[in-house]
């Protein structure tokens, strides 16, 4: 009781700052997320090459197949995993989806041909646990503080992609891409175990818990804009970085240092993020928080198009990647904040699989438009197309629909 009574008086003096509950759901949380991807991304640097060692990987639109088949099953697997994660609770989907990217990792990882490596990728592609992991944060953590779990989510993703490009070309060396695919596995393996031990239990379900219609989840407004600007985020993502690292090397710099660059940027971005935009929310601007943010990606996209139009200097590179990192960090983190604040909690891991789906299909879209501009009219082209997308998802987002968070907000039901 005097744990309890101790827990609201800090709610009460301090409504932004995490109780230990709290705190440990989202690191952990984080470091899951990260584990995963991080087994994700290693393997990406070094994909193409590797496979092309394998039978039929002389094909590059089988080895681009093998490579995007992943993303294509997740974005396909989202909705119906979030949704169950409602119904039969998030832990035993997260772990299930864990154990079927372990199992598809093994699969790679034996893998004799091209095929059976595509096969492979679309099993760890059935692993879509992004919306049940998104929503089991949301359902540990209040409203006041869910945008600062949302943001060790979106660190330690940010990181494991840093720390990928750096270890990656050696590890691939030292024990090749199926020796890759097996530390992916033993990563998931790890993931899984801190789900069974190290996050806290999810709050209780009412037994008569109402159900919500999916197509009022899909219909309504304020989460429509949210979805629409998960796929213009993850659309800019992936464009820009078709041009971008032509523009390092143009600039001098070698392939082997870029990530000397993003490490740089990122670590700087985070830093702003923490301490000017989201302070905008703790004081109670989120509607200016988002419209910054969306504006950092508009103020990205010119610089690069001014830095490939005029063989700017490396130093504007990495300003124009450090303005980028800040916007998406910080539109990575509250905007699944807002989702499942938006969303009614029956319908929190429904809500969620539909940000997600419209995130993959971004994240598609953008390497598909990216790459086909740059081949017709170059990188002016990919930096024009990414600034008028980034001015009309602000014109979307002015008018966006923001919860009201009460000073007193309540300690959720798991914390």
């Amino acid at each position: 009781m005097r744990g309890r009574t101790d827990r609201a008086a800090v709610t009460a003096a301090d409504p932004h700052r995490m109780l230990p509950a709290e705190r440990r759901a989202s690191v952990a949380l984080a470091g899951v997320f990260a584990l995963r991807m991080l087994g994700l991304f290693l393997v990406l640097p070094v994909f193409a090459l590797q496979a092309a060692h394998l039978p039929g990987g002389d094909d590059p639109a089988r080895v681009g197949l093998a490579m995007g088949i992943y993303g294509l099953v997740q974005a396909g697997l989202q909705i119906p995993l979030g949704w169950a994660s409602d119904r039969w609770g998030r832990k035993p989907v997260i772990l299930g989806g864990l154990g079927l990217f372990a199992l598809g990792s093994l699969m790679a990882a034996w893998a004799p041909t091209l095929g059976w490596l595509t096969l492979a990728r679309a099993v760890q592609g059935a692993g879509a646990i992004s919306a049940a992991v998104t929503a089991l944060l949301a359902d540990l953590t209040r409203d006041t503080v869910r945008t600062q779990g949302m943001a060790l989510v979106g660190a330690s993703i940010g990181l494991s992609f840093a720390l990928s490009l750096v270890a990656a070309p050696p590890l691939a060396a030292w024990v090749g891409l199926g020796g890759l695919f097996v530390l992916t596995a033993v990563l998931t393996l790890a993931g899984m175990a801190a789900v069974a031990w190290v996050v806290p239990p999810e709050p209780p379900r009412p037994p008569q818990r109402p159900v919500t219609p999916l197509r009022s989840v899909l219909t309504d407004p304020a989460l429509l804009r949210l979805d629409l600007g998960v796929l213009a985020l993850h659309t800019l993502q992936m464009s820009m970085w078709v041009a971008v690292p032509g523009l390092l090397v143009a600039a001098g710099l070698p392939q082997g240092q870029h990530w000397q660059v993003y490490l740089a940027a990122l670590a700087i971005s985070l830093a702003l993020m923490g301490g000017v935009l989201l302070r905008l929310e703790r004081r109670g601007h989120l509607g200016w928080m988002l419209r910054a943010a969306i504006g950092l990606l508009l103020l990205a996209q010119l610089l690069l198009a001014w830095a490939q139009s005029h063989s700017a200097s490396l130093a504007l590179l990495a300003l124009a990647l450090m303005v980028f990192f800040t916007g998406f960090n910080t539109l990575e983190a509250s905007q699944p904040s807002l989702v499942s604040r938006l969303a009614p909690p029956e319908a929190r891991g429904a809500a969620l699989g539909i940000y997600n789906t419209l995130q993959s299909l971004g994240l598609f879209a953008g390497g598909a438009i990216g790459g086909w501009l740059l081949r017709q009219a170059g990188a002016d082209a990919v930096f024009a197309a990414g600034a008028v997308l980034a001015a009309l998802w602000l014109l979307v987002a002015w008018r966006q629909p923001l919860p009201s968070v009460g000073r007193q907000a309540a300690a959720s039901p798991g914390v």
